[in-house]
């Protein structure tokens, strides 16, 4: 475990288990289509890479940057765009790829945006959901884990950009996001 945690509270193996259950309950939902897979970068990659290899359904991916934290441990829920997407979604079903959802700012703004451009069906899935921030009234399709409103780390999930490489989650230390 890294020094700077608390505690682990799912590991590598937990975490391969959920991500095989949300690939085939998207191979269900689209198994007769090629949707549009949107990474929302950077907290989404690791468990993106894993879910869509782990998917039967062929896939177009996409990536896209939005950010309402910086360096801070607590949203600004103000999310901006910092890196738009390079493929249309017009008329293409959408699936979503979030890390966690927590005030729901940067969802309710995703949704927003990607059905304003067009797309037919837009399906989020998230591998955390931390109900008790929810500012917005927004949730994903399918969720992997929901959690407490603890501040995690790992598994592409950081603070000030350190933690992402860690292959499980774990609770990060007070002392190092209340200096």
């Amino acid at each position: 475990m890294h020094e700077d945690l608390e505690r682990i509270v799912l590991t590598k193996e937990q975490i391969a288990e959920k991500v095989q259950k949300a690939a085939a309950w998207l191979d269900e939902r689209f198994a007769r289509t090629t949707p549009l897979a949107i990474s929302v970068l950077k907290g989404s990659v690791f468990f993106f890479c894993d879910l869509v290899r782990a998917m039967k359904t062929s896939v177009q991916l996409d990536f896209m940057t939005m950010s309402s934290y910086g360096s801070d441990a607590v949203s600004s829920g103000m999310p901006k765009i910092v890196m738009d997407l390079a493929a249309s979604v017009k008329g293409r079903d959408v699936i979503l790829v979030e890390d966690i959802v927590d005030t729901g700012h940067t969802l309710m703004r995703m949704k927003d945006l990607i059905l304003g451009r067009g797309a037919k069906s837009f399906t989020i899935v998230s591998l955390f959901d931390k109900p008790s921030r929810r500012e917005v009234p927004v949730q994903a399709d399918y969720t992997c884990f929901e959690i407490e409103n603890e501040f995690i780390v790992g598994y592409g999930l950081d603070y000030a950009q350190k933690y992402r490489d860690l292959p499980y989650v774990g609770i990060l230390k007070r002392s190092i996001y209340e200096k």
